[in-house]
This record gives C-alpha cells, structure tokens and sequence, in this order.
C-alpha cells in the first residue's frame, strides 16, 4: 500500500532553521511531482513548495527565498529545508504525492511546526 511519512517537525525560535523530510513507499517515485502543504489553525491548507518528476521547482510568494524544495529519487525521499522561520509559518506540514495520468493523489499524515520564542 501507498505511505507517505513525514518527520523533522519541532519546535524553533523565529529566525531558525528545519528540515522536513518525507518518505514514500508504494508507488514508483521517480514518476510523482512532490509537494509540500502546511495548514494553520482555522486557515485553508496551502501550497508551500512543488517539486515535479523532472525536478522543476515553484514556491509560495511567503516562502519564496526562505524554503527549499528537493528529492532524491534514489531513497524515494523528498525535503523541505526551511531557513529564517518566521512565527506565521507554524502549522501542520503535509506530504503529497500526485500522477496526473492515472489522476493519483496520496497525502501524509503531516508533522507540526512550531515557531515560537
């Protein structure tokens, strides 16, 4: 069965750093766009970071400078490196996977962020 798993979430002073990490299993990585989503308390989820199959990148205008979005293809993993953190980042970060052909979208479970001093 199809898993997405997420870890590296914790608590960080404002100007600190994270990096998220995201394992899948179950289906054939390399094939999948990778995204990162967060949702705030009583906010709509939103798109953080996108990474595609064939690498290319976009971003949240908020995060823009700040987060970096990567995959290795080889461990089937993909990351979120997050610098200078800002209190309006806290929320919960998801892991989602997608294959537009078959029209597949799987989601992890999701891991907290807190940023506070």
């Amino acid at each position: 069965q199809v898993q997405l798993v997420e870890s590296g979430g914790g608590l960080v002073q404002p100007g600190g750093s994270l990096r998220l990490s995201c394992a899948a299993s179950g289906i054939i990585f390399s094939y999948y766009h990778m995204g990162w989503y967060r949702q705030a308390p009583g906010k709509q989820r939103e798109l953080v970071a996108r990474i595609t199959s064939n690498g290319g990148t976009n971003y949240a205008d908020s995060v823009k400078g700040r987060f970096t979005i990567s995959r290795d293809n080889t461990k089937n993993m993909v990351y979120l490196q997050m610098y200078t953190l800002k209190p309006e980042d806290t929320a919960v970060y998801y892991c989602k996977a997608d294959y537009a052909l078959l029209a597949n979208t799987y989601w992890g479970l999701g891991t907290q962020v807190t940023v506070s001093s």
